[in-house]
């Protein structure tokens, strides 16, 4: 099978990128609202794209009837963020977290979902996430021509790690431990993938 994505209308061509780009990471990032709650949700265009200044990328489309996400209208006004990784066991969370909820309502507390302080950076974090990037507003660009997406770039000022999933090895590196963190990934459609078995393959010479 060969499929012409300029032969295809918008949604089409997402649901096909969607199904075969795969498996994709996901940040479930939390802002901060106007009125100081939190907003959070989850995004499957995701990934790290520099290291010198360290970037990562999400894309966020717009609502249905055009007008912006909370998320990227709270990071516009307020340049603060937290990424987080969630694992396997996080699946019903993020899924009801992506949820269109009333004016006010926070998916934190809709969710029952713990938050921890983080000191040194004014946004806290998720407490049960094993991994998560503590952001500030780098750029955000808008690309596409009939329905835009706000592509935001965040820079990574510190991250945590659980102190079980991580280690500082003899070599003086840092080692991360995914099969402890078990992360989710994102499939197409309403599937998700779990973790599967860790593979090694050294670089050659």
């Amino acid at each position: 099978m060969q499929i012409k994505l300029d032969e295809l209308p918008t949604p089409q061509v997402y649901f096909t990128m969607t199904q075969s780009l795969l498996p994709r990471p996901i940040a479930w990032l939390l802002s901060e609202n106007d009125d100081a709650g939190y907003n959070l949700a989850p995004f499957s265009y995701f990934n790290a794209v520099c290291s010198d200044p360290p970037l990562a990328i999400v894309s966020i489309g717009k609502q249905d009837d055009g007008s912006d996400k909370d998320t990227i209208r709270n990071i516009r006004e307020r340049h603060e963020f937290v990424i987080h990784i969630a694992s396997c066991d996080q699946l019903a969370a993020l899924n009801q977290s992506s949820a269109t909820l009333p004016p006010g309502k926070s998916e934190v507390d809709a969710n029952n979902l713990e938050l921890t302080a983080v000191k040194g950076f004014r946004m806290p974090r998720l407490s049960d996430c094993k991994i998560a990037f503590f952001c500030e507003r780098h750029d955000i660009q808008m690309i596409g021509s009939k329905k835009q997406q706000s592509l935001l770039f965040a820079e990574i000022r510190e991250i945590y790690i659980a102190d079980d999933c991580a280690e500082i090895t003899e070599q003086g590196r840092l080692k991360v431990h995914a099969d402890r963190i078990q992360p989710l990934s994102r499939l197409g459609a309403s599937e998700y993938a779990s973790f599967g078995e860790v593979l090694a393959a050294k670089r050659p010479a």
